[in-house]
């Protein structure tokens, strides 16, 4: 089972990405299964059934959105953000839809889009189901698929096996564990990001063309904590959440000119801590421009996408000589370590809770800032242990469904306890008492044990503490 660096970063859309970006794909890939099977002129009506976490936070999450946009032919990567609002208020107005694109069939989202709140699909929390009929009501083609994390997405048959969609690609440097990477580096003498590199190339993908592509996803990256720090106003929903990147952004002295982000001024010796405030800033920027239901990138998923970004940042910003060579180590060995836990334990809130989102990014994140300082594998093993390790137990409790609160905050914290978990370990020589291989495990035992009113179903803890206090 092959994962590509690509597969875990991908440029989308927010809010969630088990909660848009897999719904969205999920519906699309329904619709050209229509196509392929030849019902797609037969079709009069579709239907759409979420179930579990997709049903209790779906709305929050944009799920009812991302259905539409998705049978429409709508992608996560190449949907207009700005117009996505008026293409939805259009469906829920005429009760139509181009289904693929170029079927008109009827869809009211009133009465085709069923929330089932009570029920949840054997597999995964994250189930749904869609149905085509003819003009007499009968089912032409019946589907069922579960949003698994991270935006990847299986149908029933793969989601009690390997739970994502197999890749048989053979690797000149397999792993499925973090020990197995760790021998590989010290047989072959390679880094972790040189490992990855190598296994990239097996996709069929040149060196220069995985660098762009790990470049693209930086400069993605970089585009949305411009667009954060420079939008004003409330986030969508209930909550009325007023953005606070700008905000932030100005108190720091911070300006956006052609180039993008300007950088941070380290000439304040009064402040040591100042520097925390830019990381910080980076991911309230990119969480908030998800809430918004903006273009972010997935990493590994959308409720944790700001954490690996920040953490970039602040690499480049805060680190001398850090430049483009950095960047890519930085990605492919985060990357490396998000295969891990994709592979041994979950990246989805809904199954696991937060450890699985947060956790996860920051691990990820802690291992690429280690990567792109020279620290040794053991260093970058042990930079990935202790972020997670920190992190085990971290709830998913969304108020409102949304994910804003705790959410937003959450990443920043997140970020900075990336870093120190990469200094830390970088000031040892990557002996440690836990190995990775064993909080991954530990974090997927824990999720298993964790209340289901504690993983994405705004059942439990902060969202219904704050709601009856």
């Amino acid at each position: 089972m092959a994962i590509s660096v690509f597969d875990l970063f991908t440029i989308g859309i927010g809010p969630s990405s088990s909660h848009t970006v897999g719904p969205m794909r999920a519906a699309r890939r329904f619709a050209e299964g229509l196509a392929e099977s030849g019902l797609l002129e037969r079709t009069a009506a579709v239907r759409a059934e979420l179930y579990g976490s997709l049903a209790l936070t779906g709305k929050g999450h944009g799920s009812d959105r991302a259905v539409v946009l998705g049978l429409l032919g709508q992608t996560p990567e190449g949907v207009d953000v700005d117009a996505a609002a008026a293409t939805v208020e259009r469906v829920r107005t005429e009760h139509r839809l181009a289904l693929a694109g170029v079927r008109e069939v009827d869809f009211d989202p009133e009465t085709h889009l069923d929330f089932r709140r009570k029920e949840t699909l054997p597999g995964h929390p994250n189930g749904m189901r869609f149905l085509a009929l003819d003009s007499a009501g009968t089912e032409l083609r019946a589907h069922t698929y579960f949003s698994v994390g991270g935006g990847f997405v299986v149908d029933e048959e793969a989601v009690g096996a390997d739970r994502i969609t197999a890749d048989e690609t053979p690797q000149p440097y397999p792993f499925s564990s973090a020990a197995e990477l760790l021998e590989t580096c010290r047989e072959t003498g390679m880094s972790i990001s040189a490992v990855m590199l190598a296994n990239e190339r097996a996709f069929g993908r040149t060196d220069e063309e995985i660098g762009e592509g790990l470049l693209e996803i930086w400069r993605a990256m970089r585009a949305c904590v411009r667009r954060g720090v420079t939008t004003e106003g409330t986030l969508p929903g209930g909550l009325k959440v007023s953005r606070r990147a700008p905000r932030l952004y100005r108190q720091l002295g911070g300006h956006c000119g052609p180039e993008g982000l300007a950088g941070p001024d380290h000439s304040d010796p009064g402040d040591p801590m100042r520097g925390t405030d830019w990381i910080t800033l980076y991911a309230l920027a990119v969480n908030e421009e998800n809430a918004a239901g903006g273009r972010v990138v997935t990493a590994p998923t959308n409720g944790a996408a700001g954490i690996v970004p920040a953490v970039l940042h602040y690499y480049a910003h805060f680190t001398q000589g850090a430049g483009d060579e950095g960047t890519m180590r930085f990605l492919l060995a985060a990357g490396a370590i998000g295969i891990l836990y994709k592979q041994n334990a979950s990246i989805s809130g809904a199954e696991v809770g937060c450890q699985g989102e947060v956790g996860s990014a920051s691990s990820m994140a802690a291992a690429g800032l280690a990567e792109a300082w020279g620290a040794t594998p053991a260093q970058i093993e042990n930079a990935a242990e202790i972020a997670m390790e920190h992190n085990l137990g971290l709830t998913c409790d969304p108020i409102g469904g949304l994910v804003q609160v705790p959410c937003i905050e959450r990443n920043a914290l997140a970020s900075i306890k990336a870093i120190s978990a990469a200094r830390l370990a970088l000031r040892g020589d990557g002996s440690h008492f836990v190995s990775l291989d064993k909080v991954i495990r530990t974090m997927r035992d824990t999720g298993r044990d964790m209340m289901d009113k504690y993983k994405e179903t705004s059942r439990g803890g902060l969202a219904v503490n704050v709601i009856e206090c």
